[in-house]
């Protein structure tokens, strides 16, 4: 008898449940599960995710693909359902964004201190090379500027903020520093992505289950390269 794997891998990000071989038959009872996956927009209306479903795999695992409305044609890109069900309101504000406030940074990457010249400078040059406009502390933060102001004014300057779940960031928050503050501003508006990388949901759950609750990317189940371009894809405009 196929063992359900969610005690190890849980089955809380985009497409872990469709890997389980116990459960892949009916993973789609998980995708309301995420705060991004009732299909409410944050004027609290409900929006219908706006996809197109294929059958093409992922990887060979057989999982779903879809793609989104604000991929473009020619993309290479490639979407679980749960992703596109998960982004599509933030695209929404993305979009919002665009055309009432069009200087604004594409995206701010809230990081773990640790992080700085590891995996956040990875997903940033990443990002930078696929034209995104990264605010990064390494970069933004310049000698003699109050930080907290700085980071403040980063936070409502940018579109979307982009959350790399490590580690070193679960180590951080409990501690209430900076990165948790940037966090807790984030987590006021619907415009979060979290990007989860050498960790788990479930080890986020016992850190910060307001974070945990929200639907994200996965470096377990794709590498950063692809997280950056659907990204990249998603503040495009």
């Amino acid at each position: 008898m196929a063992r359900c794997t969610a005690p190890v891998r849980g089955h809380r990000s985009s497409a872990a449940a469709a890997d389980c071989p116990a459960c892949g038959s009916r993973y789609g009872r998980y995708s309301g599960y995420h705060g991004y996956g009732s299909g409410y927009s944050s004027s609290g209306s409900y929006s219908s995710p706006s996809y197109s479903s294929s059958s093409r795999s992922s990887g060979g695992s057989g999982r779903r693909t879809s793609k989104p409305r604000w991929s473009g044609a020619g993309s290479a890109v490639w979407y679980t359902p749960e992703q596109v069900q998960a982004l599509t309101p933030v695209r929404e504000n993305v979009e919002n964004l665009a055309a009432s406030q069009p200087d604004l940074r594409d995206v701010f990457l809230c990081h773990a201190w640790d992080d700085r010249q590891g995996s956040a400078k990875e997903l940033h040059d990443l990002l930078e090379a696929r034209g995104v406009r990264v605010w990064f502390s390494e970069k933004d933060l310049g000698l003699g500027v109050p930080m907290m102001r700085a980071i403040d004014k980063g936070l409502v300057n940018s579109r979307v903020g982009i959350v790399l779940v490590t580690p070193a960031m679960l180590r951080r928050l409990p501690a209430e520093g900076i990165a948790d503050k940037e966090l807790s501003a984030l987590l006021r508006r619907e415009r979060l992505v979290p990007v989860v990388h050498g960790t788990t949901y479930e080890e986020l759950e016992q850190v910060s289950l307001l974070l945990a609750s929200r639907a994200g990317l996965n470096t377990a189940e794709e590498s950063m390269a692809e997280v950056a371009a659907k990204i990249a894809e998603l503040v495009a405009t």
